[in-house]
């Protein structure tokens, strides 16, 4: 029966991990303001090869 605690400690450190992956992620994401996305984002369709869209 001791493995299952283990599994479970392991599970929950598994958890754990991936939600402050998730925090940071978000909190860059939301970092930028609405402008510096919108400046971003057209950077890079400037920089994107055109396509026929075929």
């Amino acid at each position: 029966m001791r493995w299952w605690k283990v599994l479970g400690l392991a599970a929950f450190a598994g958890v754990a991990a991936t939600g402050v992956v998730v925090v940071r992620a978000e909190r860059r994401r939301r970092a930028y303001t609405p402008e510096e996305i919108r400046d971003r984002l057209r950077e890079r369709v400037a920089q994107a090869p055109a396509g026929d869209g075929s």
